[in-house]
């Protein structure tokens, strides 16, 4: 009887990848569940990412996710962070802020929006470029590497994947979970006419010298093939998706039955100041429709965001949760009635799907979103049948819409979001069996 053939084996690809578990928050979730499930597609995943690194958020339990045998190799890095925190008067841990520019109006807080936009370019994680590039080096001499794979942001990581491809001739796929020069709080940056010139410089190297590039999003996938000047089929749209798994065991997460209430999972930075939901809700509750409405945010909520729900008189209707690591997060999602999602107006927002929205998706709630009708997280939300995108700026529209889901609440309407079968095209697994595609396309196979 003949042998039965030997077992292929995995290619490896190394991922480069600042935020990974201890680090928390929407940015560590694309790669680590990249990560869980890369094995089923052939591959085997070593990850390079930092130690000790300036995390705004920390969720541990994530690292229980990390499959067994997985290397996960961190290296030190250059820390400008003790500079940042004297300017803005913070603790020695501050982290230089990600997502957003920064708050405070200090002329401490101005110069730290300062050297932030033109010293750590291109962005405040520059610092662990060197170590990372040395250690990517010296793995793929210890063991090569099929292919490296870089997230950003921070877009320094693709600096790595830059220099071990010139170096060492490997494959490279770098992907954009955000943009770079376009991303939403760009044009809010104190930046120099040369600051922005090299930072330009930086990302065209990236976009041009990637063996292929991965984004969240279509349209943001036709601006990264523009903005390279590479045919569209270079750039390969990879959803974020959600993980089934994240939701196992909160069968009993479910809506109070006495109380509509409308949630938001995630931050809500000032820039994203729903300014027409408070309109809404101030229309809603003059007519008497609010008695047993709760807004609750669950996350980091800016000063801005509380003071406007102040001043619209609807700070009695709010819950706010704060910070929670990602367990507790999804389960919130289970326990809203509806879920509200937030896209802050900016050149490229037609192209913004947030991760939170596929997990919106998975929890099966109906989805309230504010943003471009127009845009991809529109279409996401009509494709799926979980919800509405409404325009950012129509009142008037938002307190129709909310009116009539309450009166739906009211009458025992459970207000069902996507369908388990509309959501299984972006499932994590599905979306990680995409990025494999396309890493088994720059090896050749």
């Amino acid at each position: 009887m003949p042998a039965a053939p030997a077992p292929a084996r995995r290619r490896r690809v190394l991922v480069v990848a600042y935020y990974f578990p201890p680090a928390g928050g929407p940015g560590v979730q694309r790669v680590l569940k990249a990560v869980k499930y890369l094995r089923g597609f052939g591959w085997e995943p070593t990850v390079l990412t930092v130690a000790n690194g300036a995390f705004p958020q920390h969720d541990p339990a994530l690292e229980a996710e990390v499959p067994p045998g997985v290397r996960v190799v961190r290296t030190r890095a250059a820390s400008p962070f003790g500079l940042y925190a004297r300017l803005t008067r913070r603790g020695g841990g501050a982290a230089v802020p990600v997502g957003t520019v920064g708050a405070g109006a200090g002329a401490g807080a101005r110069v730290a929006r300062w050297v932030r936009a033109n010293v750590f370019l291109p962005d405040a994680r520059v610092g662990w470029v060197p170590f990372a590039r040395r250690a990517a080096l010296r793995l793929h001499r210890e063991s090569p590497f099929d292919v490296v794979l870089t997230s950003g942001p921070p877009h320094s990581a693709h600096l790595v994947g830059k220099d071990l491809a010139r170096r060492a001739g490997v494959p490279w796929v770098a992907d954009f979970r955000d943009p770079w020069t376009g991303i939403n709080f760009y044009d809010d940056l104190p930046m120099t006419d040369l600051a922005r010139a090299v930072d330009r410089r930086l990302e065209a190297s990236v976009l041009r010298g990637a063996s292929r590039l991965t984004t969240v999003s279509p349209t943001w996938a036709t601006s990264l093939a523009t903005k390279a000047g590479r045919p569209a089929g270079d750039v390969t749209v990879v959803h974020n998706g959600f993980d089934p798994d994240d939701f196992a065991g909160l069968q009993d997460a479910a809506p109070p039955p006495d109380a509509f209430v409308l949630a938001h999972v995630g931050s809500l930075y000032g820039s994203r100041n729903p300014a027409a939901l408070w309109d809404a809700l101030a229309r809603l509750q003059s007519d008497g429709r609010l008695d047993r409405f709760r807004l609750r945010l669950v996350g980091g909520v800016d000063q801005d965001i509380r003071r406007a729900a102040a001043g619209a008189g609807l700070s009695h209707l709010l819950d706010v949760t704060g910070y929670v690591d990602h367990r507790q997060a999804v389960r919130a999602m289970r326990e809203a009635t509806a879920l509200l999602l937030v896209v802050e107006g900016f050149g490229l927002d037609r192209g913004m799907i947030t991760g939170k929205l596929y997990e919106y998706v998975g929890a099966g709630r109906r989805v309230v979103g504010l943003g471009p009708p127009d845009g991809d997280a529109a279409a996401l939300l009509a494709s799926t049948g979980a919800g509405a995108m409404l325009a950012r700026d129509d009142a008037g529209a938002l307190a129709s819409h909310l009116g009539d889901l309450i009166s739906r609440w009211e009458s025992g309407d459970r207000l069902a979001g996507a369908a388990p079968a509309a959501g299984a095209p972006f499932t994590r697994e599905a979306q990680t069996a995409v990025l494999a595609g396309v890493m088994d396309g720059v090896v050749g196979g």
